[in-house]
């Protein structure tokens, strides 16, 4: 994930501020109770608020399309008139989602409540890796912050929403045990990656990351990694060193795709991860193992697993 600035509401040719706040003010006519609106900044989060308001919440999300670059991604006045009207906006922070601070602050609200995932995780500015949905104690976290604001909002339901997080709990202890039983399976398991963006369960499992940590955040940055360390990453292919290729299917270039060429050349497995939650036919939990069972199965099997695609 390319860390650039994602002032693209205004520098994408869209309107200015000026007209972002005509769009998004109130109407002058009395408001209806309306269902409480959350924004997800990232569909992963969106879908984890979702699975604990249920029926009692109107979820948005507004990065959802795992096929395309988020760095393509442009902010519309759509999305700045949901940020505005949203009653709980939960957003990545590390600088993964800048653009969204942008929109929230023109449109201040005191009954907004904006979850940062950063601050929840208690993650300073400098951590280097911003992907937070692959870290194994993220989601819970996040729930567990969601389930509390509806209950004070809307305390009449508080017993479904303690229901349906103690449902996402167990998910996630099951996904948990499933990360403890494959490190103890398969310790110190060596892999290579295009840049960090599932490096948080590679390190959850006890996988020994192989890549060049100055490659994996030139890739994510998008500048230019040394030959040195290309020349690194090419021998972990050439010379079998690893057993699985984590390659981002988002974020691609001709660099990424030479490695991905290179890797399939020498029969190295490779299992793509993704930067918003694939869709359809996925929740959060679900993709998560899935992703565990691709790596599963090129461990074991040798199979590759390029694109995730939900059991029918």
């Amino acid at each position: 994930m390319c860390l650039l600035s994602r002032d693209t509401f205004i520098s994408g040719g869209l309107a200015p501020l000026a007209v972002f706040m005509m769009l998004v003010a109130p109407s002058a006519q009395a408001a209806s109770p309306k269902t409480f609106s959350i924004v997800g900044v990232e569909n992963e989060y969106a879908n984890v608020a979702a699975q604990i308001g249920g029926r009692y919440v109107h979820v948005t999300a507004i990065e959802s399309d795992p096929n395309t670059d988020p760095h393509s991604f442009e902010a519309s006045p759509t999305i700045a008139r949901d940020l505005a009207r949203a009653d709980l906006v939960i957003e990545n922070g590390l600088g993964y989602d800048d653009w969204a601070d942008k929109l929230l602050a023109a449109t201040k609200s005191q009954d907004r409540k904006v979850i940062k995932v950063q601050t929840l995780l208690g993650l300073p500015d400098d951590t280097p890796n911003p992907h937070l949905w692959y870290k194994a104690d993220t989601m819970l976290k996040v729930a567990m912050a969601v389930e509390k604001r509806l209950a004070e909002k809307m305390p009449a339901h508080q017993a479904v929403f303690e229901k349906n997080f103690a449902q996402f709990q167990a998910a996630m202890a099951t996904w948990s045990g499933a990360i403890s039983a494959f490190s103890k399976a398969h310790p110190n398991l060596p892999v290579a990656v295009t840049e960090p963006v599932a490096d948080y369960l590679l390190q959850a499992l006890g996988a020994n990351i192989e890549t060049p940590g100055a490659l994996e955040m030139a890739a994510m940055n998008d500048t230019d990694p040394s030959p040195q360390d290309i020349a690194k990453e090419n021998a972990l292919f050439d010379g079998h060193k690893v057993k699985v290729f984590l390659y981002n299917q988002q974020v691609t270039d001709a660099l990424t795709d030479n490695f991905l060429a290179r890797a399939k050349k020498n029969g190295i497995p490779v299992v793509g991860v993704y930067e918003t939650m694939p869709t359809p036919g996925f929740n959060y939990q679900s993709w998560m193992m899935a992703e565990l069972a691709a790596i599963e199965a090129a461990v074991t099997k040798g199979q590759s697993t390029e694109r995730l695609v939900a059991a029918k």
